[in-house]
């Protein structure tokens, strides 16, 4: 979750903090802002020729001091033969030491050495040079040393960073945000959306013994290091994003159930602080309800191994996996407020459905480039309609539905530039949301499930394109949507609907669209519905007495409807009739 449009002014409040000045494209800082935003964004050599398979993180961080202590093991397999490498980690962050597993010989018996490497820390990014070059299918590992004061958010999530807050007693409440960011702003990685952990991670934070340490995945131990410090050891078995994984530190209090799920007991552990648990033992009770709807449209939840975990944090929300960032303030809606004004968002806490629902998309199935996150956002949008239909009806989903389009901006596309870490558009949550609707209204129910069913099977634990989603949803359809993702996606035109009558013919056609458009679409003529495929050119939908006719386009299509005047229709010949429905 990166950001929730809740009107106009609230964005344009929220856009203040990006809206720099704008750099003269030849201008030396543009040039270096280009060349970062690449070695961030793309998959440049230094990073195509190895694949990170594990992380081993251990963070130390001062509560007093706000810096933090650190080393990172990154186990890696080379894909091509390669040398270099590009590790990211953000400043003021600073490397102290690298080092690379080695065998060599001691008292006549071979053993594995860690031996330093060379490296420059150059801006955000890591250049490190390994001894000798690597060939395809070699395995071995790095161990990046570092420490520093990181980045610390102004306004999290949706500013990323270290988060140091105290809750309503005083005491320490610490986490981090960084999707966008990048969670290089806190651990060394291989800070690119494309390359998942293939085993997991583990993640070792120690804190003052009067306070708990949470992170990603199961807890492995809890060590006392006699210090005054204990050392919480947590561990992911399965791929994760590198955003994802974060530890948050506090006052906590711990609860638990078991879900009865598809794939068997779904473990279900809640930490909040101490003064919420009562609040939280009743507003968490969504979960399982949550949990079936989900598992019914979607499959069964992708992360049974490393369990569902919620976890109160020191900032609204974030999909984190398996251990997801919770801080609604325990209400329904969307801090209290429903996003769409139909009265629906309210029944229902936004941050247990929407957040839980990237556990699906965006988590499970990840796009490899953050120009693509309409995959994480508008299908994860999409499971709040899709919950909101399981508690109250499809026509209570529905009106949720049409009731969020007030917030899409149509300001600039849904899907962004490639190969520079920038996502497009606001606009992939409600929009995207939209164009999963509309999929389905053509589709009709029984595939739209079945396609909803088969994508988490297809690509669970997989990183995707959009165009290979876009294929895919086009699998099931009998007509080609490729017209309506590009129209929708990738422009900022709402098509509108003209109608009207020439000839005793009345006449429908799609302007304001790009020149390819065409779209199976619901409308009613004097109340009576048909659905039809209309492009650019005008159709005859109708013949005889339909002076006083009137179309309408039904709600679950996003698109404007304009009757058009008799005089502009004048001059139109008639047409040959080719509707299939007037035949």
């Amino acid at each position: 979750m990166r950001y929730v449009i809740l009107c106009s002014s609230i964005l344009a409040l929220w856009s203040l903090p990006a809206s720099a000045q704008v750099l003269d494209a030849a201008s030396p800082s543009a040039l270096l802002k280009l060349h970062t935003d690449s070695l961030r964004g793309s998959i440049g050599p230094e990073r195509a020729w190895w694949d990170a398979t594990f992380y081993d993180i251990t963070v130390k961080p001062d509560l007093s001091a706000r810096t933090i202590q650190g080393t990172t093991i990154i186990a890696f397999v080379a894909l091509n033969k390669g040398q270099r490498l590009q590790l990211d980690l953000q400043q003021p962050l600073v490397v102290d030491s690298i080092t690379y597993e080695v065998q060599a010989y001691r008292n006549g018996a071979l053993a594995i050495e860690d031996r330093p490497v060379s490296f420059k820390h150059e801006e955000n990014v890591v250049w490190v040079d390994l001894p000798l070059a690597l060939s395809a299918g070699e395995a071995n590992t790095l161990r990046v040393h570092y420490h520093g004061k990181p980045r610390a958010a102004k306004n999290p999530p949706w500013d990323g960073g270290w988060i140091w807050k105290k809750d309503k007693r005083g005491n320490p409440w610490v986490s981090v945000a960084c999707q966008g960011l990048g969670a290089s702003v806190w651990y060394p990685c291989k800070d690119h959306q494309s390359d998942e952990p293939d085993n997991g991670a583990a993640l070792h934070i120690t804190v003052p013994d009067s306070l708990v340490a949470l992170g990603n995945g199961r807890l492995r131990s809890t060590v006392k290091n006699g210090d005054g410090t204990s050392t919480w050891n947590w561990a992911v078995s399965s791929p994760i994003n590198t955003y994802n994984l974060i530890p948050y530190i506090g006052k906590y209090a711990h609860f638990s159930e078991v879900y009865a799920g598809l794939n068997g007991p779904l473990d279900c552990d809640y930490w909040v602080l101490e003064q919420d648990l009562d609040k939280a033992k009743e507003q968490f009770q969504q979960v399982k309800p949550m949990l079936t709807c989900f598992e019914q449209w979607m499959g069964p939840f992708p992360w049974y191994e490393d369990g569902y975990k919620l976890v109160e944090a020191p900032h609204l929300g974030m999909e984190h996996q398996s251990a997801v960032a919770y801080g609604n303030g325990f209400v329904n809606g969307y801090l209290g407020m429903d996003l769409s004004g139909s009265g629906w968002g309210n029944k229902w806490d936004y941050i247990i459905i929407h957040e839980s629902g990237h556990e699906w998309f965006g988590n499970s199935i990840t796009t490899a480039d953050i120009a693509d996150m309409w995959v994480h956002e508008g299908f994860t949008m999409y499971s709040e309609v899709l919950y909101t239909e399981c508690q109250s009806g499809k026509d209570a989903a529905e009106e949720y539905l049409v009731g969020v389009r007030r917030n899409i901006g149509n300001d600039k596309p849904v899907i962004g530039p490639y190969g520079v870490n920038r996502e497009g558009s606001g606009d992939m949550y409600y929009k995207g949301a939209s164009v999963v609707h509309m999929v389905r209204q053509i589709i009709g129910e029984e595939k739209f499930k079945a396609m909803l069913l088969e994508m988490q099977r297809k690509y669970r634990h997989k990183v995707v394109t959009s165009a290979e989603i876009e294929a895919f949803m086009n699998s099931y359809s009998t007509s080609d949507l490729t017209p309506l993702f590009d129209q929708y996606l990738r422009t900022i035109r709402v098509p509108v609907l003209e109608w009207g009558v020439a000839n005793k013919q009345l006449l429908a056609r799609w302007t304001n669209c790009i020149d390819t458009f065409h779209m199976q679409v619901m409308i009613t003529m004097n109340g009576k519905p048909m659905l039809t495929t209309i492009g650019r050119d005008w159709k005859v939908i109708a013949t005889g007495k339909v002076k006083r006719a009137k179309v309408e386009l039904d709600r679950n299509w996003y698109a404007t409807v304009r009757a058009v005047p008799a005089s502009e229709m004048k001059g139109i010949a008639p047409l040959k009739i080719v509707s299939p429905e007037l035949q």
